[in-house]
């Protein structure tokens, strides 16, 4: 027997080997690095020096991975190509979501996420999407790699008995790889031995230094939230009797507010929130201009009520986040990135001010105006101690508006105004009455066709250098947000005739892009070019009226998880103790969101004083207590 046919009787052909050996090492990190040019858009010296050579053992492990994933599905195939299609159906699409949730909600693709598929799809389908030129190219390469995979398959094992042996002994080496640096990522203590530390107040930064797959697979390490440090029940009890001590002492945060003003002010007025979708101020674009004021209902009531900011923790989406936070005065800082309570943690019976305020005799209804199972709310209303829940199923023949990417339309403001209406007047008579609206006219995306153009908001002034796509956005959105300004208008009315008390609070949940990109924001100079992160892009109208009380209060800048808090403390209704805590760190700082701490005077800084973090982490303690916790504060809502 000559050397060829030697070799090939014991193991193949040599080029062969070396072959499928170096397609197993180099195609994984080939679509790695197509990933990453996805994920980023390009792969320039900030890719090669901060993040690849900066973390290496990032990448490193992440290839690694792949390649144990690669030589599973080769070994279980007997082609190449098995070990492309699944590296690539790994990497591409991750990178792709990242990419586009970067750029429409400043956060990369996350575990949780995947939980929220449903939304996801309803929200993509509407949203424009566009494949942008790293894709075609990542998708292009991979195409080209299935294609070679297909022409590299190992020996069949007909013709080599020992290919059965080698397959299992690949396959399960390339196991090992999987499930071993898999439990290396989820363990903090590994991972900080290579150099990767948690970062979730920036997550957008953290899969820029270490790449997508280590992103991701360290982010399950957050799927279990971690008790405080401290917590226990001596600690709980110790703050439970500080809350008590600060009930006892505490002073109205305004001066000029009701509770400060008149002691015999209504103890049970009717509660009526409305968190407007996407609504904020456009009059304060630099550069822009109007034919007629959007907002003149915002503008008068600055006159006589309560307004300010409320600090949103999302942009371009996550309503259920603001939503969460406003009903609960939790906030998501403490949470992992992304995650949504909604439907990951309000499973049970919870703390939230309609249970609050339903244990002390209060009726409480929620509407919105979309499907009842979005966001979980058909679940997670009733563990917050809402009763009734009207969602678009329940609608007859609403009117509806913006049909250009949704089908049919989306309810209207007005239609929502007129349905808050009904419900406060078929509610139960001598019961007061807790209200939560959320709507959804102004969702996004935004474009001139959704409005005929004698209804469209006229421009007279824009800067120069915004496209003509950007321009149209931007009117359908103005014509959205001078709908919903139009609707509180509606309700300030009609309460004003009410004789009973009522509390009307009325916010905008979040910012959206409004035609290409930040396009709007940049060349406008609201924000300085790739300043994504700007506070100016989490600071939404915050309005807090009255039918008994018209006293103008600047209330500056308000966590939108402190708006509860706020609204007690302004008319002097008896708060819930877990809101002294509120009260007392406000004067401290007025928000502790998405890394950024907001000061009293609006600035934002990234670290906290001693005394900051020090409030922060008594705000967590409580939080966790009544979310996951014992409720060693006592706290939770009364049993059914």
């Amino acid at each position: 027997m000559d050397v060829a046919k030697k070799r090939a009787h014991r193991g193949g052909q040599p080029r062969g080997v070396g072959l499928r050996l170096a397609a197993t090492l180099v195609f994984p990190a080939i679509l790695l690095l197509c990933g990453e040019w996805i994920h980023r858009g390009k792969l320039n010296s900030t890719f090669w020096v901060d993040s690849l050579l900066m973390h290496f053992p990032s990448f490193f492990l992440s290839w690694l991975w792949l390649v144990g994933v690669y030589m599973v599905l080769v070994n279980l195939f007997g082609r190449h190509t098995a070990g492309v299609a699944g590296v690539g159906l790994v990497v591409l699409p991750a990178s792709i979501i990242t990419r586009f949730k970067l750029s429409f909600r400043g956060e990369p693709f996350l575990p949780w996420d995947i939980s929220q598929w449903k939304e996801a799809v309803s929200v993509a389908d509407k949203s424009n999407l566009r494949l942008e030129t790293p894709m075609w190219i990542g998708l292009g390469v991979f195409a080209v790699l299935l294609v070679a995979g297909w022409f590299l398959k190992l020996p069949t094992m007909r013709r080599y008995h020992w290919m059965l042996r080698q397959r299992i002994v690949g396959g399960c080496a390339g196991g090992v790889l999987v499930v071993g640096i898999l439990l290396w990522f989820l363990s903090p203590t590994a991972t900080k031995l290579v150099g990767i530390y948690p970062d979730m107040w920036m997550q957008d930064r953290y899969y820029r230094n270490h790449g997508v797959i280590a992103g991701f697979l360290t982010n399950l390490q957050q799927l279990n939230i971690d008790e405080p440090e401290g917590y226990s029940e001596q600690t709980m009890q110790a703050l439970k009797q500080e809350l008590e001590q600060l009930e006892k002492t505490a002073e109205p945060l305004w001066p000029e507010s009701p509770s400060a003003a008149d002691a015999d002010a209504p103890r049970t007025p009717h509660i009526i929130y409305v968190m407007d979708e996407a609504f904020w101020d456009v009059e304060e674009l630099p550069g822009v201009e109007f034919a007629e004021d959007p907002t003149p209902t915002l503008d008068r009531l600055e006159s006589c009520a309560a307004v300010g900011q409320s600090y949103s923790p999302s942009f371009g989406g996550g309503t259920c986040d603001v939503e969460f936070e406003a009903l609960t005065g939790h906030s998501v800082e403490p949470l992992p990135m992304g995650c949504k309570p909604f439907q990951q943690h309000v499973t049970r019976p919870m703390f939230s001010v309609a249970s609050y305020l339903k244990d002390r005799g209060y009726q409480t209804v929620a509407v919105h105006g979309y499907y009842a199972k979005y966001w979980n709310r058909d679940k997670a209303y009733p563990n917050l101690g809402i009763d009734d829940f009207i969602s678009l199923e329940d609608f007859a023949d609403p009117e509806k508006k913006r049909p250009y990417y949704w089908s049919g339309g989306l309810v209207s403001d007005a239609e929502m105004a007129r349905e808050i209406i009904r419900q406060f007047e078929s509610r139960t008579p001598g019961q007061p009455l807790f209200l939560h609206a959320v709507t959804m006219e102004n969702h996004s995306t935004y474009s001139a066709s959704n409005f005929p153009e004698d209804e469209l908001v006229e421009l007279t002034r824009v800067p120069e250098g915004l496209s003509d796509e950007t321009v149209g956005a931007l009117r359908d959105f103005a014509t959205g947000a001078a709908d919903a300004d139009a609707m509180l208008n509606t309700l300030v009315q009609y309460f004003s005739q009410v004789d009973e008390p009522v509390i009307l609070v009325f916010w905008g949940d979040h910012y959206n892009l409004i035609g290409k990109g930040y396009e709007l924001y940049e060349k406008t100079g609201y924000i300085e070019p790739g300043q994504y992160d700007s506070p100016k892009l989490h600071a939404t109208p915050l309005v807090i009226w009255s039918n008994y009380q018209d006293t103008a209060i600047d209330l500056g800048t308000v966590a939108s998880y402190d708006i509860s808090p706020v609204m007690m403390d302004l008319y002097g209704l008896e708060k819930p103790l877990y809101f002294q805590l509120h009260i007392a760190e406000i004067p401290l700082m007025r928000a502790r969101t998405r890394g950024m701490t907001i000061l009293e005077d609006g600035t934002a800084v990234e670290e906290m004083t001693d005394e900051q973090a020090e409030a922060y982490q008594k705000h967590w303690l409580a939080q966790y207590d009544l979310m996951f916790g014992e409720d060693y504060l006592g706290l939770g809502p009364a049993e059914e």
